[in-house]
């Protein structure tokens, strides 16, 4: 069976998961700690990064953006399914990859990288340290900026992306849900987004992760609640 290397706080991880789960992808879901940069890991990426997804009899695909285009290149080869990672026209498609660049990339880095990185990775890494204040505090800051510009899309639009649920939704629900995890979600500040992101959350693709649980961490009560 299909492989899928994960870490339960990884945001790229958890877009993927969310992905699989809308297009029915069957596969086992294995744990791998980054931060060990094992010799079997590093012969799969050497990048050491996560996810890393490996088919049935197939290749590795390293990287979150390269197993969402291979999930949509591949769709014909699996049973129908109403979702699509990247719906529409060329021009839709590109809007979606546009978000998901958005947040797999600028959100992470001015965000998730300040905050879970910080929060978390730092405490497990090989030279395990306390959190940087400072860039936690820039990673709140941030998210503000960010969560103001959701709500505008969602403001706008049925979706992030347009008028279907895409890809772009999950990679932002990936990064928001191992945000709320630790409890940094201003959620009462941001009601467009929230209302969003209740609507993501309450998919049945998202139950596993809000089954999630991380050593040391125990999850904000707003985690796992639909009703948040």
């Amino acid at each position: 069976m299909a492989n899928l290397l994960h870490h339960p706080l990884c945001a790229f991880s958890r877009s993927i998961r969310l992905a699989f789960a809308e297009c029915r992808v069957e596969y086992e879901l294995n744990e791998e700690r980054p931060w060990e940069w094992r010799p079997e890991f590093l012969a799969l990426n050497p990048a050491g990064t996560l996810p890393v997804f490996i088919p049935d009899g197939g290749a590795p695909i390293a990287g979150a953006y390269a197993i969402s285009e291979w999930l949509s290149d591949t769709m014909a080869e699996r049973a129908a399914t109403a979702f699509q990672p990247f719906p529409g026209n060329a021009a839709a498609r590109a809007e979606t990859r546009r978000l998901v660049e958005w947040f797999h990339h600028k959100f992470y880095e001015e965000v998730t990288d300040y905050l879970v990185v910080e929060k978390v990775f730092r405490r497990f890494g090989p030279q395990s340290s306390s959190p940087d204040m400072a860039a936690m505090r820039a990673g709140h800051d941030n998210l503000r900026y960010h969560m103001t510009y959701i709500g505008h899309l969602t403001e706008t639009r049925s979706w992030l992306a347009g008028d279907a649920m895409s890809f772009a939704d999950l990679a932002a629900a990936a990064h928001l849900s191992a945000l709320d995890y630790l409890g940094e979600v201003p959620w009462e500040e941001f009601e467009p987004a929230k209302n969003w992101y209740a609507l993501v959350k309450s998919r049945p693709s998202f139950r596993p992760l809000l089954q999630d649980r991380i050593a040391g961490f125990v999850p904000a009560g707003t985690y796992a609640d639909l009703d948040f």
